[in-house]
């Protein structure tokens, strides 16, 4: 009876012991993950305006990304990207795991950073290279000059390690010392979407944000809200699927809790007066029902937030991506471009009869 009692209490510990080595290896493959996705935003210049971060190896486990691929459309690749998949058998569909692309304003010019992680077969890269120039770098490392669209624009790159490749429009930033890439601020905007296979952090980028009320979709302008959006020194958006749906969080951050607040109350009355007019009987004639409906389901997943971080308020829009709406999106009629606008004392266009 005893060794029963033994061999039972062994046989639990040893069932606990395999729990928590599994349990231990997964920690670690997740820390080992994030260790890696930190190494590559450290890369991204602290002046970034914005920055763009997606992990394929992890988005390619998601039946979401299989719908998003046959959803979006599939152009022809340019002639220089052509040649350069020739050249080296690289393929960003298949080869490429994971890159972080930074973008600094610099008047009407932008310097653009990309670090990419993959499987690249190194020797055929940097031959490719070199065919058009090498040089080293501050660092020692080869720095390879390859004409972009023409003699008149060039990207630079450089092999990191035999994983990761570094690549940018400004040769400058592989001058850089690594203490002045990244930043505090930054770094802890990436910290909170730790987890998040994709993301972009824009840190007061008027421009990018007066290109969004231009080009709201739908056709959609509204100045009360781009003066509000550029009030915020932060907007972060990140991605995250689920199942076959794709979770996304947006975050508008600033200093002023009154614009906090009335940038959530105004985002309210907008998901309100969307279903309201979804809901009216002469738009669910107007409108297919499968494209109402996945407007519709949009909305009502909606939820917006306003969070206190201490320094700095936060509003927060959460939302589901489903397959509906991304075939509602390629099945919604295009919005034509709106008149240009007639100055004082100029007659308006006539319309040609048919």
């Amino acid at each position: 009876m005893a060794n029963r009692k033994s061999l039972f209490v062994l046989g639990i510990l040893i069932g606990l012991s395999l729990v928590a080595a599994l349990f231990g290896y997964l920690l670690w493959r997740s820390g080992d993950s994030l260790a890696v996705r930190e190494q590559m935003l450290q890369l991204t210049p602290a002046d970034s305006n914005a920055v763009l971060f997606i992990d394929l190896a992890q988005f390619r486990a998601s039946p979401f990304l299989l719908q998003l691929l046959a959803w979006a459309p599939h152009p022809p690749p340019e002639r220089d990207y052509a040649q350069f998949v020739e050249s080296t058998g690289f393929d960003y569909e298949r080869d490429l795991d994971r890159l972080a692309i930074s973008i600094s304003r610099q008047g009407s010019a932008a310097r653009v950073v990309a670090i990419a992680d993959g499987r690249f077969e190194r020797k055929k890269i940097e031959a490719y290279g070199a065919k058009f120039g090498a040089l080293k770098s501050s660092s020692g490392k080869s720095l390879y000059a390859v004409p972009v669209a023409g003699p008149s624009r060039t990207a630079f790159y450089s092999f990191l390690s035999d994983d990761r490749v570094a690549w940018s429009n400004d040769a400058a930033y592989f001058a850089q010392p690594r203490a002045a890439l990244s930043s505090a601020d930054w770094r802890e905007h990436f910290l909170r979407l730790a987890g998040t296979p994709i993301f972009a952090v824009l840190h007061e980028d008027s421009e990018a944000l007066g290109d969004f009320a231009q080009h709201a979709p739908g056709g959609l302008t509204s100045p009360q809200l781009a003066t509000l959006l550029s009030q915020l020194q932060w907007i972060s958006i990140g991605g995250k699927p689920e199942g076959n749906l794709l979770r996304v969080v947006i975050e508008g951050e600033s200093f002023s809790e009154g614009t906090v607040h009335e940038l959530k109350e105004m985002l309210a009355g907008i998901v309100v007066l969307a279903q309201v007019g979804l809901n009216d009987p002469k738009s669910s004639k107007q409108l297919d029902p499968a494209i109402r409906q996945a407007y519709l389901e949009v909305l009502q997943s909606a939820d917006i937030q306003q969070l206190d971080r201490g320094s700095s308020k936060s509003v927060r829009v959460i939302f589901d991506v489903t397959p509906k709406l991304l075939q509602a999106a390629r099945a919604a009629p295009v919005a034509a471009d709106p008149p240009p606008p007639v100055s004082p004392g100029q007659q308006a266009p006539r319309k040609r009869k048919k």
